[in-house]
């Protein structure tokens, strides 16, 4: 059966926060965010993460307000519940708040947890505020609204509690890479670099859209990639577009041993490797490990050429990083070695 798209919305910039917090959740902090791929904005709801080949689905919500009550969070459920009650395969079901008052939770220190950790009385809140919310929607078959049917949707239904810093989400991009995780500033300049371009994905309208299996959303260009948002945040860091189409000047004495007639060819070659080793996410902790390594290197002797900084690459690390070759690791830390030079 295919599924239409209903009630669309464009945010203030506070509710924009809280669905860039969101996306960069589902990026960084679960056990399964490698798996997600696409990151699409306000089509199936807020944000839907989605597989690379449009298998899997994370289905979330977000309200952020800081002090939602049990029955407004049943209200906020509506649009998750639309999702479940249809014939499109979510697998998971998330509601990513700004907060709650303290009539929700059982354990107050868990801010990730399922209905089992809501208080009685506050399910009851929450399931009249659902309940109450799903019929005043359109686009809700009333027959659905049953205690059994939403049962079953709440015992799916993850409640997420946000407790980060914006720069925090950020910072969890390059995890376990210290050295090149820059000064707040930039931590924050790149999530409201993020936050503007999942913004700039609602400029167009879908509303009434319908579509027959989940990969045709991607057809919309409603979506982010998880490659996309870390070239945005290595851009930031060293002060370059590592895709552009500049020769970094640091690599101008390898690129001028080449023959004219293949110079620009090389380039290409080299640009596409870079590419690929930025867009592989089964390789993502080797790639930042490189970045970490070269960066370091160009901080502590910025007079090394590229070829003292590749003879100083741990050759482990080399051969962990399987997308490039001699020639593209020596473009990539030339890009590195310029964008840092550029910004002292």
């Amino acid at each position: 059966m295919p599924y239409t798209v209903q009630s669309t919305e464009k945010l203030r910039k506070s509710g924009a926060d809280y669905e860039t917090k969101a996306l960069l959740y589902l990026m960084n902090f679960r056990s399964d965010s490698d798996e997600i791929h696409y990151f699409v904005i306000d089509f199936f709801n807020d944000l839907t993460g989605i597989d690379r080949y449009a298998s899997k689905m994370w289905d979330l919500q977000s309200k952020g307000a800081k002090n939602n009550s049990p029955k407004t969070i049943g209200k906020e459920l509506v649009t998750l519940f639309k999702n479940f009650i249809s014939d499109f395969k979510f697998d998971f079901y998330i509601l990513f708040m700004g907060g709650a008052t303290s009539s929700l939770r059982i354990d107050e220190s868990l801010t990730s947890f399922d209905i089992s950790n809501v208080k009685s009385l506050a399910k009851k809140n929450i399931i009249a505020g659902l309940k109450e919310e799903a019929n005043a929607k359109e686009y809700i078959d009333n027959s659905f609204i049953t205690d059994e049917k939403i049962d079953e949707f709440l015992d799916l239904v993850l409640f997420v509690i946000d407790d980060k810093d914006a720069t925090e989400y950020v910072r969890e991009i390059v995890k376990g890479h210290t050295k090149i995780i820059p000064e707040e500033k930039v931590l924050q300049t790149i999530f409201n670099e993020i936050r503007n371009k999942q913004s700039e994905k609602k400029n167009t309208c879908v509303e009434g859209i319908t579509i027959n299996a989940t990969d045709e959303v991607i057809d919309y260009c409603r979506h982010l990639t998880n490659s996309e948002i870390r070239l945005l945040a290595l851009q930031r860091i060293i002060n370059w577009q590592p895709l552009n189409k500049n020769i970094p000047i640091s690599f101008i004495p390898i690129y001028n041993k080449w023959p004219p007639e293949i110079q620009r060819e090389k380039i290409d070659e080299c640009q596409q490797t870079l590419c690929r080793a930025l867009f592989n996410n089964n390789n993502a902790d080797a790639f930042w490990s490189l970045f970490e390594t070269i960066y370091e290197i160009v901080v502590k002797s910025p007079n090394e050429d590229i070829q003292d900084i590749y003879n100083n690459i741990n050759p482990d690390l080399k051969k962990a990083n399987t997308d490039f070759d001699v020639i593209s690791l020596k473009y990539y830390i030339a890009v590195i070695k310029d964008g840092i030079q550029s910004d002292n």
